[in-house]
């Protein structure tokens, strides 16, 4: 059995002027060839399916590529043509193959193509021929596309927020074998729902979120049903197919595949107003709250500025309310901002400097502050291991002590920023922390052992829970709750 794998993994948010370019994907590793097997074991989707993998007999694995990058806006077009080219001659060397394992996003966009998933599906399928089984993995924030199902075998996707890549490599990878030995026959039915929420109910722990995903799990276990897959897309990618999705496979019964994804999707539209429930708070009320707690850790969601969602890192926003309101807690700010890095290691650690932060990149939500502090600690070319996400180069990044508060300065937009070594790798230590601030409305689970409250902050940004702030130019329509859209129902 030969079966080829790879990866390209972009979360686009399309209204963030950040384009995506190679070296965006070479900071989280850009692997070719025999060099994701030794480097992604236990990491992520394909390491999920190389997990499973090793109990396979007769199995010849053919990595072709694995690239990853940080969520930001459109990939450059130069990169997603790189990457495709890269994945396309490699499979075309390692043919003929029996099977294509392919972990994705699911909601990349380049500057010319709304569809990037789909164009590497549909370009893998061209090369592959139309009987070669192929599995797609999916983030479940993926936008689906008629161009993604019409070239992919099965499409799942995550079943939990936040996400376990592994878990979801591993289970597609068992639906590729059965798939390649012909144990299965797959029958498919999808919706697409026109609905688009925000952030806030996206946890999958309780909620209307968790009463659609839990319904997903039910069908699984129905006689006959390989996979059931929810995907409330991510909220700030404005393109043609933009859209909620249900998909359920069964095995060689069409009839119930759209009948079962026909309830799956009416699930969601039942339950469209209470995605929209909010326990946002004020910036102001938030800094408040936090520095009069009793105890830290108090982690700080600045929902606005999610670089896990493609926003740029550089909102100034709590940091702001933080030196407004003098606060005598100890808090962690990140901060993206290259000038600022560049100008703090000029200074030389031990330095007091005044620099103006932030609101460089995102100048529509955001403006410049001015902070003066010490430098107090500089690094540059370290990677860091974040274990299960896999290695992150930490490029240059600098602390600067105003008062109470720490900033870490990063140069670009690390997907170590919601992660403790975000702070360890400049000399700080979590626990003394009162308050933290997150550039993510989802993935808190990092800090979970000092954690002791969470805030929520309503704040401005690029992927902020207040939709009507953006421009939907390419969106189709009706789309609830844009428009007045009452009735809808997936027959």
């Amino acid at each position: 059995m030969r079966i080829a794998i790879a990866e390209i993994t972009q979360e686009t948010d399309t209204f963030s002027p950040i384009l995506t370019g190679l070296v965006e994907f070479e900071q989280n590793g850009l692997y070719i060839g025999d060099e994701i097997l030794a480097k992604m074991p236990g990491i992520g989707q394909l390491g999920g399916f190389l997990t499973v993998a090793e109990d396979q007999e007769d199995l010849e694995i053919f990595p072709l590529l694995r690239a990853q990058a940080t969520p930001g806006g459109r990939l450059t077009e130069d990169a997603f043509e790189f990457l495709r080219e890269k994945l396309v001659t490699g499979l075309e060397s390692r043919l003929p193959v029996d099977g294509v394992f392919l972990s994705l996003h699911g909601a990349a966009s380049s500057q010319r193509t709304d569809d990037v998933e789909g164009q590497v599906l549909n370009a893998v399928r061209q090369v592959v021929g139309p009987v070669v089984p192929m599995v797609a993995a999916l983030d479940h924030h993926a936008n689906i596309t008629k161009l993604m199902m019409a070239s992919a075998d099965i499409v799942t996707g995550f079943q939990t927020q936040p996400h376990d890549p592994v878990e979801t490599g591993e289970r597609a990878a068992r639906i590729l074998f059965d798939l390649v030995r012909g144990k299965t026959s797959p029958s498919c039915g999808w919706y697409k729902i026109p609905m688009v929420t925000p952030q806030d109910q996206f946890l999958t722990s309780g909620g209307p979120m968790k009463a659609w995903f839990d319904l997903a799990r039910d069908l699984e276990w129905l006689p006959g049903v390989i996979t059931a897959s929810t995907f409330p897309m991510q909220p700030w990618v404005d393109v043609e197919e933009a859209g909620w999705t249900a998909i359920v496979y069964t095995d060689d019964d069409p009839k119930l595949a759209w009948k079962l994804a026909a309830d799956l999707a009416n699930k969601a539209w039942q339950l469209r107003d209470e995605f929209w429930l909010s326990e946002r708070v004020s910036p102001a009320e938030a800094i408040w709250q936090a520095d009069q707690a009793a105890a830290g850790l108090i982690i700080l969601a600045d929902t606005g500025d999610s670089v896990h969602g493609g926003a740029p890192g550089d909102s100034t926003c709590l940091l702001k309310e933080m030196l407004e309101q003098e606060i005598a807690s100890t808090a962690y700010v990140p901060m993206v901002d290259a000038e600022a890095v560049g100008q703090a290691m000029r200074a030389g650690e031990g330095s007091e400097v005044t620099l103006s932060l932030g609101g460089k990149m995102d100048q529509v939500f955001n403006k410049p502050v001015e902070v003066t502090g010490v430098v107090r600690r500089i690094s540059e070319g370290l990677v860091a291991d974040l274990e299960r996400a896999g290695l992150c180069d930490m490029g240059r990044t600098a602390l600067l002590v105003a008062g109470s508060i720490k900033i870490a300065l990063a140069d670009s937009r690390i997907q170590a920023i919601n992660f403790p070594e975000m702070y360890t790798h400049l000399g700080l230590e979590v626990a003394d922390a009162k308050m933290v601030v997150l550039k993510t409305a989802s993935n808190f689970q990092h800090f979970a052992p000092w954690r002791k409250d969470l805030i929520r902050v309503d704040t401005p940004g690029m992927t902020q829970s207040n939709l009507n702030a953006f421009d939907w130019a390419r969106a189709p329509r009706p789309l609830y709750p844009f428009d007045d859209l009452s009735e809808w129902q997936a027959e």
